[in-house]
């Protein structure tokens, strides 16, 4: 063996040669051991895992997609051929480069490419529009981007804002490698096709400490802000997650209906396969109609979910086919308590895997013993604190020290920074520095704060609440409140805008309610105009569910809006305040009366 393919063990070969045949509890250990030492060999990459197992396992299966396989050796091969042009272009380590592609192979194939060559992808979220997605961009300065024909127009509306206009190349990936690409663009498909198939060297001075991607998150105030994400925290998490908390094996078949650009499908999921050399059954989207065919199509042993996820599946009608399927387990977060015992028993699902985490996070909770309704276990520093719901900030003592709460009570997550489980940070310092407590229990300490309230199961096992802050979740995305009474505020008609995310029965996460101030009578509001003003400005899941109209905002002393008292009275407030709902798919705003609120409280209207 030479010394490069000793350097380029899988994480199996870093700890045990006869991992492939471990189960249970064996796996569970082995996985923990990895997540608490992480002695990777400092070259372990995402390229030369896969490179690894192209060696170990050629002819299995790294991808399905519809009707498309890839084999690993076929995998690393394309990996090689897109590396090349990459670099060709001018790309290098310590490059980023934009990625705009739904969920298809050559997404996954683009971030293993570029891993090879120690670059990053800026994986875009395909949901984001205009002002928005253009900010995204230019907070990590890419050097180049891939844009897929099927997002092309979403680029084209940015492509001369100034952070972007002079990036070269844009490489242009259509489905197939016919056809000619767009004014500018270079057609990425055709120049790949005479490129060799055989590894570079350069994914031999590619560190596991090198970024291998960011995640572009709403981090909680503001617009999006771009997490970075390193190797060995991939691995980190595909060890976690993967081995300890699935205990994965090379005949699992791992099914992801979720976008790529989240951290639940690209880390959570792909992190998972790869450490274990499983295979990645890739789906375009989430489809409640084709899921359970697709999971079976693809003869899927284990998929990820977010909790909307679960409860779409659970309000299908019942099927006959509910149970037919090989599914063992499933990973994810958000699956409420309330619907887990249903979820599990409906579907005959033995394992439920949830796991806590964030984008920027430097901890994750996983559920590795099976336990039900629990958000998992970490072994790793965390506090649980007491807070303020009205000023929604830590309680502290005289000397500026905070106070855990007990067992079984809620409190505010905050992790523990160190020097093993580092925050790794966003782009903007500034804004990294802001995610973090210093001086929390002594002088010295440091804590990111994860902006979640948690329950204190006890074992170092918490169970997810809710969010704290100016961001809310909803349809499975980050709403940053900031940017949605930004889009309002620019309306005309409006002359200021309080956002925030209320609850809805039946619902999971919060949905978006503002509480404005028309500049002049109700009346003169144009309600068609404004949705059609929201819909450009916003993603679909941003623009607010519910409107109220007040005549003032109240604030605080110290000029902060009084939200605590709005996401209490939700979309019932007493008083004469009217209240407008996005109705008539999306369409418009009408007046909500009682039959309405009944219909939502009985969960008769989908939102």
């Amino acid at each position: 063996m030479s010394e490069y393919e000793r350097d380029t063990l899988s994480v199996w070969d870093v700890l045990k040669p006869t991992a492939d045949k471990l189960t249970g509890v064996d796996r569970l250990l082995m996985g923990g051991g990895i997540l608490l030492k992480s002695k990777f060999k400092d070259n372990l990459t995402i390229a030369t895992l896969i490179e690894d197992h192209a060696g170990r396992r050629p002819q299995q299966d790294a991808i399905t997609f519809e009707k498309q396989r890839y084999t690993y050796a076929q995998l690393n091969a394309q990996a090689n051929r897109y590396a090349r042009t990459l670099k060709a272009g001018g790309v290098g380590r310590g490059d980023v480069v934009g990625v705009l592609l739904d969920n298809r192979p050559e997404t996954l194939i683009i971030v293993a490419a570029l891993a090879k060559l120690g670059a990053a992808a800026a994986m875009c979220n395909t949901k984001q529009r205009g002002d928005v997605l253009a900010h995204s961009l230019g907070t990590v300065k890419p050097k180049a981007m891939l844009v897929g024909e099927e997002l092309f127009d979403a680029y084209a509306e940015i492509r001369d804002e100034p952070a972007l206009a002079d990036l070269a190349p844009v490489w242009y990936v259509g489905h197939s490698a016919v056809g000619a690409a767009p004014a500018g663009c270079a057609h990425f498909l055709e120049q790949i096709a005479d490129q060799p198939s055989g590894n570079l060297d350069d994914a031999r001075r590619v560190s596991s400490s090198d970024t291998c991607f960011y995640i572009f998150t709403s981090g909680t105030t503001g617009m999006p802000k771009a997490s970075r994400m390193s190797h060995v925290r991939w691995l980190r998490g595909g060890a976690g997650l993967g081995m300890a908390g699935l205990r994965l094996t090379p005949n699992d078949r791992f099914y992801c209906p979720l976008p790529l650009y989240h951290n639940n499908a690209l880390t959570v999921s792909w992190s998972s396969v790869l450490c274990a050399g499983a295979t990645f059954a890739l789906a375009p989207k989430f489809s409640v109609t084709h899921f359970w065919p697709d999971v079976r199509h693809h003869k899927a042993t284990v998929f990820c979910y977010i909790g909307e996820l679960c409860r779409y599946l659970l309000q299908a009608e019942p099927h006959e086919n509910d149970r037919n399927h090989a599914i063992r387990a499933v990973i994810g977060n958000g699956l409420r308590p309330d619907i887990w015992d249903e979820f599990k028993h409906r579907f005959g699902i033995d394992r439920i895997c949830e796991f806590y985490g964030a984008s920027e996070g430097n901890l994750v909770f996983v559920n590795g013993f099976n336990m039900d309704r629990t958000a998992g276990f970490c072994p790793l520093p965390f506090a649980v604190v007491e807070y303020d719901p009205e000023t929604e900030e830590p309680v502290t003592d005289d000397k500026g020290r905070m106070k855990e709460v007990a067992k079984g009570e809620t409190g505010l997550l905050l992790n523990k920074v160190t020097d093993f489980a580092p925050f790794e940070g966003y782009t903007d310092p500034e804004a990294s520095e802001k995610k973090l407590f210093r001086g929390v229990f002594k002088a010295d300490d440091c804590y990111f704060n994860t902006g979640d309230l948690v329950r204190r199961q006890g074992m170092r096992h918490i169970a997810f609440v809710d969010r704290l802050g100016d961001t809310f979740r909803w349809k499975g995305e980050n709403v940053a409140t900031t940017q949605v009474e930004n889009a309002l505020n620019a309306f005309p008609e409006i002359e200021e805008s309080v956002v925030y995310g209320v609850e809805v029965p039946h619902a999971d996460g919060r949905a978006g309610m503002a509480a404005i101030t028309p500049v002049n009578k109700l009346a003169d509001i144009d309600w068609g105009a404004l949705v059609a003003h929201l819909r450009n400005e916003l993603p679909a899941y941003a623009v607010p569910v519910f409107i109220r109209l007040r005549p003032e905002q109240e604030i605080t002393g110290t000029m902060k809006y009084r939200k605590v008292d709005l996401k209490k009275q939700g979309y019932s407030p007493e008083g004469d305040e009217p209240v407008f709902m996005l109705a008539a798919r999306g369409e418009r705003y009408e007046p909500i009366d009682d039959d309405t609120r009944a219909a939502l409280a009985d969960g008769d209207i989908s939102l």
